[in-house]
């Protein structure tokens, strides 16, 4: 990916979203600009227009972490953002993310037999693993039953994004296919800046961007989020509606792999219909996601 088109898309997205009045600025009426303008977060973040409007051309290399800083305090960035924005820097500079060496090439692996033993071990929770891609590489009983309708009948390894955004179903599925689709792009693009040399997500990229006028259209917005904790609302075509919270777990022996876990309120009707699901689960055939993916610890 073009580093210096990703920082100048990124500040310049993020400046149109800061009105005058968040800044405590006096608007005016022959303002130009959505939100900000170069000069007034130059002021905000204390560096000069020149220098700022150097940064928002993308030329962000040798920039300090206390300048960074400032941008991300003028621009009224968030967290995730503002890691975002050191993510392009440490790019620009040729260091990679977060100090750790850059990821191999090869995909990464959910092969290990105790990841499949702590993920069966899950018996009241949706409970699966993932990588930056989106794919779907490991699920336990539960969790392949519940994510059948993106799992399918095997083959390719199943994908969250091409899921979301090439499958039809995927709007029967997600009730808040908007919502979905918004974080789900939003977090490949977290990834994509957390690791630029990433070529599969690359390519995943352009492949969704080819076919979807949507996943083009959230793409070029440039939002940025992590996934972390909260709520989602599913309509399964087995149980129907239901509303889990979901919490996700770094795999630290497997940098980039999180593990994904979704509960249902005690009591509630979410968790009878999770219940019901699990019982239809025990029917299911061990490791469909696995075989599918190739990553069954009897396949090596």
């Amino acid at each position: 990916m073009d580093n210096r088109r990703e920082v100048r898309e990124f500040l310049t997205s993020r400046r149109a979203k800061v009105t005058p009045e968040q800044a405590g600025i006096p608007g005016g009426a022959n303002r130009r600009v959505p939100g900000l303008r170069r000069t007034e977060v130059a002021i905000l973040a204390g560096v000069s227009v020149e220098y700022y409007a150097k940064l928002e051309r993308g030329q962000i290399a040798g920039a300090s972490a206390s300048v960074l800083e400032a941008i991300a305090r003028a621009l009224r960035l968030d967290d995730t953002e503002r890691a975002h924005l050191f993510d392009l820097a440490r790019a620009a500079d040729g260091i990679p993310a977060s100090g750790r060496p850059r990821r191999r090439a090869t995909r990464q692996s959910a092969s290990r037999p105790s990841l499949h033993w702590a993920l069966e071990a899950i018996t009241d929770g949706i409970a699966f693993v993932r990588n930056p891609r989106q794919d779907l590489l490991a699920a336990n009983a539960l969790g392949r039953r519940f994510y059948a309708p993106v799992i399918g009948d095997g083959g390719r390894t199943p994908n969250l994004a091409r899921f979301q955004f090439l499958d039809p179903s995927s709007r029967d599925f997600y009730p808040d296919w908007d919502l979905f689709a918004e974080m789900c792009v939003a977090i490949m693009r977290a990834e994509a800046g957390r690791d630029p040399h990433d070529r599969a997500l690359q390519d995943l990229v352009g492949e969704l961007s080819t076919r979807s006028k949507t996943f083009r259209t959230l793409w070029a917005a440039h939002d940025v989020r992590t996934h972390g904790t909260g709520t989602k609302r599913f309509n399964h075509p087995e149980v129907g509606e239901i509303l889990l919270a979901y919490e996700e777990l770094a795999i630290t022996a497997e940098p980039g792999l999180v593990l994904i876990i979704y509960t249902a309120e005690p009591g509630s009707p979410s968790a009878e219909r999770l219940r019901l699901l699990a019982s239809l689960a025990a029917e299911q055939p061990a490791h469909a996601v696995d075989e599918a993916a190739g990553t069954h610890p009897g396949s090596r």
